[in-house]
């Protein structure tokens, strides 16, 4: 059975084999994964269909064409594992009062013979009761020698006897044996090719500058409502809808109700008009181990709080095990990133992007006084040439106003 490359969308025309999970000959079994694919918007793995030995025929990072043949499984009855047979029986090893013996008869404990055999000498008195008696090889008359791992032998031990001659001298290397290799120093510099999605992201960036007239506009909003809605709600919360709850939920629904009072921030361009958009699929981004990805959330002015952190809980559960689907990340209408983590992306057609950026402590000016808030930095890339500026301040200080005076009764039901 042939594997082949898949189709994941209309505008992917190739990928990069990225990964082979089993290597060539291997035992594949039905519905495990063979190996990963990554195009310009997702990563997708490959599941065997069959039981049988997989045959590898375009290696890691070659990059191939939609509906290409990169391998094959051949089917086979897997056989049974034969059992192992026993292993012979090793000898029994030295007593302690064999191994005292042979040290001091200077007898190698490999010479030694097993139990039950006839001895030449005595066993010495220093023998356990019951010990049986063991054959050893008579002492040289000479000194003993002691040998290190590497064979070569070192100062010998005690004296020659009178007349005996002296004990060899110790075994040098020869000079001109050559030294051990130095290790290779590292490498000055590494080159890695880009992944299909982290070109996506290049090029995407590239674009939105070149293409559009993209401008940026800063606020800030006080988080103090609602972290504190979280707080006192996240107990009741996670208990009635199965998940926590976050930030998102909150921008979401800012961002839809402002959207609605500016519009043109929910338009594209198409040509020479402007495609004025009545639905609101709000895009979120969601990282993952390849790059960012910015799936869309259907509809999100119909969702409750907890429905939309749900869809993004099953987002990010897809990013991670590679089952996201080309349909999720098409036909956004308005995206919202933590711009504090992946900055503030313009994502063409769309017309413009919210950044959420790091909460921290900071003084503030509240009823006259300097006080500690929490506080969060906004920032609205837009396309100048649907969205004026007037606009774009008008919208981010709409969302500043949602973020800072949330209702209560969002939460509920």
């Amino acid at each position: 059975m042939e594997i082949r490359v898949p189709e994941v969308g209309e505008s992917i025309v190739e990928a990069l084999l990225a990964k082979w999970h089993r290597r060539n000959g291997e035992l594949v079994r039905r519905e495990e994964p063979v190996c990963e694919l990554e195009t310009d918007k997702v990563t997708l793995e490959i599941n065997a269909e069959i039981d049988g030995i997989l045959s590898i025929m375009v290696p890691e990072g070659r990059t191939v064409k939609i509906g290409a043949v990169i391998g094959a499984i051949s089917e086979t009855v897997v056989p049974k594992p034969v059992p192992a047979e026993p292993a012979e029986a090793a000898e029994l090893p030295l007593s302690p009062a064999a191994r005292k013996l042979a040290r001091e008869k200077a007898s190698h404990p490999e010479a030694m013979k097993g139990p039950g055999r006839k001895v030449s000498e005595p066993v010495p008195e220093s023998a356990a009761p019951g010990e049986e008696a063991v054959h050893v090889e008579p002492a040289k008359p000479h000194a003993e020698e002691s040998v290190t791992k590497e064979g070569a032998a070192v100062e010998p031990i005690g004296k020659p006897a009178e007349g005996e001659p002296a004990p060899p001298a110790p075994f040098t290397a020869p000079a001109n044996e050559p030294p051990p290799p130095e290790t290779a120093a590292e490498p000055r510099t590494t080159r890695k090719p880009m992944t299909p999605i982290r070109k996506m992201i290049a090029e995407r960036l590239t674009d939105a500058r070149r293409e559009t007239a993209m401008a940026t506009t800063v606020n800030e909003a006080d988080m103090g409502r609602v972290i504190a809605l979280r707080r006192k709600y996240r107990d009741h919360f996670r208990m009635k809808h199965g998940v926590s709850l976050g930030f998102m939920p909150f921008f979401v629904k800012a961002c839809v109700e402002a959207l609605k009072e500016f519009p043109a921030l929910n338009a594209r361009i198409d040509g020479d008009d402007i495609v004025y958009q009545h639905f609101y699929d709000i895009c979120v981004a969601v990282s993952g181990e390849k790059g960012l990805v910015a799936p869309a959330i259907r509809n999100a002015d119909r969702l409750h709080y907890a429905e939309i952190e749900q869809a993004i809980d099953a987002f990010a559960e897809k990013v991670r095990t590679n089952r996201l689907q080309i349909s999720d990340l098409e036909g956004g209408t308005f995206t919202i990133s933590n711009g504090g983590v992946f900055g503030s992306l313009l994502y063409p057609p769309q017309s413009a992007v919210l950044g959420m950026h790091v909460v921290q402590d900071r003084p503030v000016a509240l009823l006259g006084k300097v006080v500690i808030r929490p506080m969060m930095y906004l920032s609205l890339s837009y396309d100048h040439r649907i969205v004026d500026g007037r606009e774009a301040i008008q919208f981010l200080k709409k969302v500043k106003e949602y973020i800072e005076e949330p209702e209560e009764s969002l939460l509920e039901g």
